[in-house]
């Protein structure tokens, strides 16, 4: 996929993950369309980019993804200022298994919604141009994270969903191609008060610290992952894992007869 003048959605932009893949997606010459809950971050985020790239080449959204109404509202917006919607990023997560409910509607429900929403503008029956969507997954979407049940619930959900959908446009003609990016724990907030969030599983706090220790990623590893897998046109179903020994693409099984 040639990236100058793609349009491209990215949610939870404000820091972590989704920032270090809003920019580069920039420096791909790529307009961003950036949402996140927290406004005072991504306002400073947007005017820092104003600097870097031009006040044109972005949009913000304060927006709660498990809100439709806000959802609706930043992509009919970025639509109606960028003329469509060529990539969406889902990257907005959570880790709490206290308020696991929530956990579950942030990362799975809320990445449902907006793959829904950003589908009705996309996939060429819809009218749209077609493109691509990225999933950012985790290590844990494809081991048991014993610590995080929930967290690792979600993550294998959005794996289960990003290679049904694969699948899905293909046969529907949707021309958009659905990838995951799976990486390993990421020197993010998602790990910030780590142990506050365990509840009932804090007794395996010691045995997971001992696997983070062996090493984090950083977030521009994990944006260099996704820029692949928007720009190369080859890539549909795919599932990235980037760990700490390198960058590996998985095959998965596939459902007899499909």
């Amino acid at each position: 996929m040639a990236l100058t003048g793609k349009v491209a959605v990215v949610t939870g932009a404000a820091q972590g993950i989704g920032k270090a893949v809003t920019e580069i997606l920039l420096q791909n010459g790529v307009k961003v369309s950036f949402l996140d809950v927290n406004d005072a971050a991504g306002r400073a985020v947007k005017e820092t980019l104003d600097k870097q790239f031009g006040a044109e080449k972005t949009l913000f959204f304060q927006c709660n993804v498990e809100s439709e109404e806000q959802v609706k509202a930043a992509l009919h917006k970025t639509v109606e200022t960028f003329g469509g919607i060529d990539i969406l990023c889902n990257n907005v997560g959570i880790m709490n298994e206290i308020s696991w409910e929530t956990c579950v509607s942030v990362n799975l429900v809320s990445l449902i919604r907006v793959t829904y929403l950003a589908l009705d503008y996309m996939s060429e029956p819809a009218g749209g141009k077609g493109g691509v969507v990225v999933n950012i997954a985790s290590m844990a979407g494809l081991y048991a994270l014993p610590c995080t049940p929930v967290y690792t619930a979600t993550k294998h959900g959005v794996i289960g969903f990003t290679r049904a959908m694969a699948k899905a446009s293909s046969t529907l003609g949707y021309g958009v191609r659905f990838n995951a990016v799976c990486p390993w724990f990421v020197q993010t907030d998602l790990l910030t008060g780590f142990k506050d969030k365990l509840g009932r599983f804090v007794p395996l706090l010691d045995a997971t610290q001992q696997v983070i220790a062996q090493g984090t990623l950083s977030t521009s590893q994990i944006a260099l992952g996704c820029l692949e897998l928007v720009a190369d046109e080859t890539k549909n179903d795919a599932v990235l894992q980037i760990s700490i020994p390198g960058n590996e693409y998985l095959t998965l099984p596939e459902l007899p007869g499909l």
